[in-house]
């Protein structure tokens, strides 16, 4: 067997392209057979640790984390993964790639991104042309400014964002809709979700951290708008009050 039918295989299990014949095939899952796809996620994932000038042994075990790699294939992969991070150019037609291809599987595309982000933060902080790699990443999957803000926002823990961008509304949203996209996300990024497609602990992890953010986002925001209704029902009364009084005058 090949190295990228193997990997493919590897990937299959961690996305979940592997199901029984009695399971329907997880949707965030690539396409059966599609090598280019575990080609282009190795070929990412060692320009992303390039991304900084420097790679480290930490970001190819990260990798390796989110696909475990038999012990007989790590050689193999070792030399693809050195190969791959000798450059950081043409990081982008492998982005594209993958990002025209999966248009309509954007959590696969998430899925991908997470991985890049382990890789990035596996030897401490993203560094700025970390983020500037990741985020131009995500332009070619597909996603708005708004939405990497959204995805990024667990591996920046001390960056304070916009709670209404973490749960990816706008000012006008009305309280209904606030509380459907916050189900949407927590469906979405749950860690059942991802135990039950047979995700490897780092996916899970950082399913428990985007929870985390998104819940403290959707808490943020019902607090201040709870806040903002009593100060306008106040306001309210006392300009009802102040007109009785002159009416009365």
């Amino acid at each position: 067997m090949s190295i990228w039918k193997r990997l493919l295989a590897l990937a299959g299990s961690a996305f979940g392209l592997l199901a029984h014949d009695d399971q329907p095939i997880d949707p965030c899952s690539p396409d059966p057979g599609d090598m280019d796809f575990a080609a282009a996620v190795v070929a990412l994932a060692a320009k992303m640790a390039r991304a900084d000038g420097r790679s480290t042994l930490d970001e190819a075990a990260a990798f390796r984390a989110a696909f475990p790699i038999a012990p007989d294939d790590r050689p193999m992969f070792d030399r693809l993964f050195k190969l791959a991070q000798e450059t950081v150019h043409g990081f982008e037609g492998y982005a594209r790639r993958i990002g025209r291809r999966y248009v309509v599987k954007p959590c696969l595309l998430e899925d991908v991104l997470d991985v890049l982000f382990s890789v990035a933060v596996a030897d401490g902080a993203i560094t700025e042309s970390e983020e500037t790699f990741l985020a131009r990443v995500s332009e070619l999957f597909g996603f708005t400014e708004t939405e990497f803000a959204r995805l990024s926002a667990p591996y920046f823990p001390d960056r304070p964002l916009d709670p209404y961008t973490l749960i990816g509304v706008d000012l006008s949203a009305s309280d209904e809709d606030i509380r459907r996209a916050w189900t949407r996300l927590m469906s979405d990024n749950h860690p059942d979700t991802f135990i039950a497609r047979g995700a490897p602990a780092e996916f899970v992890k950082a399913a428990q951290e985007k929870t985390a953010t998104i819940n403290a986002a959707y808490e943020a925001l019902k607090k201040s708008r709870a806040s903002k209704s009593r100060t306008q029902k106040r306001a309210m009364g006392q300009s009802i009050h102040r007109k009785a009084q002159h009416n009365s005058d």
